[in-house]
Formats: structure tokens, sequence, C-alpha cells
């Protein structure tokens, strides 16, 4: 009997090291305030709704109590049709999909079109391409599972110079403007955007630079009526700020600070989203923890709120957060 249960720990520890992941149940929670999420650490969130459901994206801070690094190796998935009651989806995405990265599960955002569902994410590269990269995976449905969908990486730390660090290509963002066209955002310390194929996963021409004042990371596009925005991490310990245009490719003009240094956490990682009828801002915080909060963060929702001329008032950070969707 151990020899039966020896081979069998020797498998499964085989299978897990190959990527292989286990069917999981969906769990239920009920939400109570800021944070969101508190029997896990969730960071970077973002946010996509699709058939009346909001589905909500995360990194994992999986560091241990004290441990003042980040340790990342997964993405995880949940969901809400009230913003009250929670599905947990089991984790649709782990760093060893890509055969090609050694490790870091980073910001990510994932997109539909055309019925299949995109994952970009920030991902530390092996040793042929030093640094960090973006890669891409897919699914068909939101909660995955998803898998690697080109093999390789879609941007690697060579095709930008302006930088002179190894993590200037993180925070992947994607936004489809009204007329079907694709944009890929990323960036830290220096902001790129390019045109995306219709298929996802390829580039449509060169990228481009945009400069706006004190860019640190963590670019997020939303669309009302007909400004767009582009809110970013602003210097560090990092604030977000904004900027607005008519045109997806700018020119971007620069507003103001939209939210606050976030508690106990030197990050500030935001996803704008408009979901039945409200708007919301989730961002992260270290409100979990009494220190090293910056690497074990917490994902929260406040609301956000537009001015007549279509600016952006400053979110308000709660402890109460949002109040459930009344059906």
């Amino acid at each position: 009997m151990k020899k039966k249960t020896a081979l069998f720990h020797i498998i499964v520890t085989l299978l897990f090291s190959e990527g292989v992941t286990f069917a999981q149940t969906d769990t239920s929670f009920v939400s109570d305030g800021n944070p969101v999420i508190r029997h896990k650490f969730t960071a970077d969130p973002a946010a996509l709704v699709y058939n009346d459901r909001l589905y909500l994206y995360t990194g994992h801070d999986a560091a241990a109590p004290k441990e003042n690094r980040y340790v990342m190796h997964e993405w995880l998935c949940f969901s809400t049709t009230d913003m009250k009651n929670w599905t947990e989806h089991s984790s649709p995405l782990n760093v060893k999909a890509f055969k090609w990265a050694k490790g870091d599960a980073w910001a990510s955002q994932v997109i539909e079109r055309n019925g299949k569902f995109y994952w970009y994410v920030a991902i530390t590269h092996d040793s042929i391409h030093k640094g960090k990269a973006i890669g891409v995976a897919v699914a068909d449905r939101p909660e995955g599972p998803f898998t690697d969908a080109i093999g390789k990486a879609l941007i690697t730390n060579d095709m930008t110079t302006e930088a002179k660090i190894s993590w200037d290509d993180i925070d992947p963002t994607v936004f489809i403007d009204d007329e079907g066209q694709a944009y890929l955002f990323w960036g830290n310390t220096t902001l790129h955007y390019v045109k995306l194929k219709e298929n996802m996963t390829e580039m449509d021409g060169t990228f481009k630079r945009i400069d706006v004042p004190k860019f640190t990371e963590a670019p997020w596009i939303h669309k009302r009526k007909s400004w767009y925005y582009l809110s970013y991490a602003y210097e560090f310990p990092e604030k977000i700020a904004y900027a607005m245009s008519r045109n997806i490719n700018g020119p971007w003009e620069y507003k103001e600070i939209l939210n606050e240094i976030a508690g106990n956490c030197n990050t500030n990682h935001q996803a704008i989203v408009e979901f039945k009828g409200k708007w919301y801002f989730i961002y992260h915080n270290g409100a979990l923890v009494p220190d090293a909060g910056s690497f074990h963060r917490s994902v929260c929702i406040d609301y956000l709120y537009y001015n007549k001329d279509g600016t952006m008032k400053r979110v308000i950070m709660t402890g109460e957060g949002v109040k459930p969707v009344i059906k």
C-alpha cells in the first residue's frame, strides 16, 4: 500500500511539473466590503463583462508571511452577477502553460473576440530573451482553461530599448475600438502601444510610444461616450493618474490624479469597467497584513464617477466597498 501511495505522489508531481492541472470544483463566497477577496492574496486586477456577468482576473501573491518579495506562479479568476455573491473558478492559467517562460505570473488582462477569450500576461522569459515579456493564451470560455496561443512571446525585452531595465515590457492592456481594431498597450517607465491583427496574436505594424507625465506602469484603456481614457500608475509609491483623448491614437491630454496611494502597498494597479449601469474602479491594497503588504496584496472595488465635462472624479477608497446590484 505504501508503494502505491508513493507511486501516486510521484505521478502527480511529474504531471504538475509538466503543467498538467486537475479539474476542481468552483466555489462560492460572499464579499463583505473591501478587500473583496480575503481567503487568498490577489493583485493586479483586470475585469471583463460578458453575458451579464463580471469576470475578475487577478494575480496571486504566494509569498510566505514576512517574505518581502513577489512570488507569483498562477492567475486567478472570479465572477459575479451582483457584485456581492462571487464564484471562484479553478485557476485557469499557470506560468507552466508557457514552455518558453521561466516564472512570474505578473499583471494581465482578458478580452473577448469572435467567441474566443485572449489572456495577455506579463511573464519572465527564459535565458534566450532575458527579462520580462508578454505572452498570450486563449480559451473558449471566460473561465478557461487557457492554453498558450502561439508558443512564444508576443513582446520580448529586446524589442524595446528606450528603458535600460529588464522589466519595461509588462502590464499589458488590450482594447478593441468601435471599428473593430484591437490595440495592445504595455510598459514600465516607457509606454508603448501597437495594433493587433484580427487573430489577436500578431502585431499589425510597428509599435509607437506615448509620453504622459510620470508614467510608471499599469496602463488601462477604457471608453465612455466619445472619450478614450488612459489611466496608469504614476510615480512610486504609485498613485493612479489619467489622460483623455478623442482618438485612441492620441494626442493624450493629461488630467489629474485619480486614485491616491493604496494603503500599505507601494504598487497600485487598476481596472475600470461599466457593469449594469454603474462604473467601478478595481484596484489592490495591502489591507490584509500588518506589514509587507506590497507583496501580499488584495483586490478592492469602489465606485467611479464622472463630471459633466467627461473628466473623472477622484476615487474615494472605502472599507465598505460597493453595494449589491439590485436585479
